[in-house]
């Protein structure tokens, strides 16, 4: 494991000097050390729902942890909002590297700021685990140590795309992107799996600050087709159903993970109804072994828990469980808890979490939900669904 992981990291040795020193502080409670973990996702701007989803998971774990009291170390959270851009991303990144009692970072939530981050956490030799940015690309980089702690969109793609295969009528697909790395690269995976599957596909894409959706809808009624595939966000998706709506299409509509919150029917209302979401995340209020998670969460916050909270709370626990083993050593530094992470093996709530050399997530199941009514329904694992 631990040759696993110096293959990975690969960090200058000034940075490498800075992230030495980064041991907590020694002002918790009862003369304890404090050790800070941070979230990096959109906490404020659009999609911020999903932000909270995963912030509230990582909050959750972080206060039972402080509560059993199991550790003679205090835990704290920290907050690195990027507002899910990439022009936040530098800003939100270095907040979090600064802090020195900061050991380990549960985020970027999305690809973009992944892309921009991710090389500034190498550097500080800091730990990124998310839980949610699934661009295939992010562990092809070399990033020094960035884990992903999800399946990808190559899992997440292949299965839109296993789904429609699979479905009576469906003979051609129209994917649109929203023009950002998480959705090109849903969007590309998808687009080359339906025409692997025999299906007619086009390949549109339409920027997610677009002010009007309608040509766009248009061009999907004029198209024929028989699905829509929209890999983005569910900002932008729901005035685009909204127009989809309007112009009277009567195709199966799919989307991804990240227009899996319940924001979207809020905005979108009765147009989105029957739409399929894809998510790399099961429904933690319908899953036995996380049960007593949401009723905790919805305890703790006033809500139930969403997309990705209870894979963030379970990456959350899993940092604490390495801090706690290096604590006892009497060293937590960044460098050594990456490295424990690089190399763990954590049985969560929602899944085992392990990562090959690449930083990548070893299991790649995917779950479909529907849009009923006011809700968001949890339909299963699509390899079930689909007889694979």
């Amino acid at each position: 494991m631990l040759n696993k992981s110096i293959a990975r990291f690969a960090i200058p040795v000034v940075a490498g000097a800075l992230v030495l020193t980064a041991c907590g502080s020694d002002d918790g409670g009862d003369g304890g050390t404090t050790y800070k973990i941070a979230y990096q996702g959109p906490l404020s701007g659009q999609n911020v729902g999903l932000g909270e989803n995963m912030q509230n998971g990582v909050q959750l774990a972080i206060n039972e942890a402080n509560e059993s009291g199991d550790y003679d170390f205090e835990l704290e959270y920290f907050a690195a909002d990027d507002q899910g851009s990439e022009t936040q991303a530098t800003t939100a990144a270095q907040s979090a590297i600064d802090d020195s009692d900061v050991v380990a970072v549960v985020g970027p939530a999305f690809s973009g700021p992944t892309n921009v981050s991710a090389p500034l956490y190498g550097q500080a030799g800091l730990a990124a685990v998310s839980t949610s940015a699934t661009n295939p690309t992010l562990t092809e980089q070399g990033f020094p140590t960035f884990l992903r702690a999800v399946p990808n969109d190559n899992a997440q793609g292949a299965a839109m795309s296993d789904f429609l295969a699979s479905t009576d009528g469906v003979e051609s697909v129209v994917v649109i992107d929203d023009v950002t790395p998480y959705g090109e690269g849903l969007a590309d995976v998808a687009e080359a799996d339906l025409g692997s599957a025999g299906l007619s596909v086009t390949r549109e894409s339409v920027p997610a600050d677009t002010v009007d959706y309608g040509n766009a809808a248009r061009s999907v009624v004029e198209s024929g087709a028989d699905a829509l595939i929209y890999a983005g966000y569910y900002e932008a998706l729901a005035p685009f159903a909204t127009r989809l709506d309007e112009a009277g299409y009567e195709g199966i509509v799919m989307s991804g993970d990240g227009s899996n919150d319940d924001e979207l029917i809020n905005l979108a209302g009765g147009a989105v109804d029957g739409f399929y979401l894809t998510c790399p995340c099961t429904d933690a209020t319908q899953e036995e072994a996380t049960q007593s998670f949401a009723e905790r969460y919805e305890a703790e916050f006033g809500v139930a828990p969403g997309t990705y909270s209870a894979e963030s709370y379970d990456a959350a626990n899993m940092i604490i469980e390495q801090i706690a083993a290096l604590n006892a050593e009497g060293s937590v530094d960044r460098t050594a808890l990456y490295e424990a992470l690089a190399g763990a093996e954590y049985e969560g709530l929602t899944k085992t979490f392990s990562f090959d050399e690449n930083g990548e997530f070893t299991q790649q199941a995917i779950y479909l939900y529907q849009v009923e009514g006011e809700a968001i329904g949890y339909v299963g694992a699509v390899e079930e669904l689909v007889g694979g």
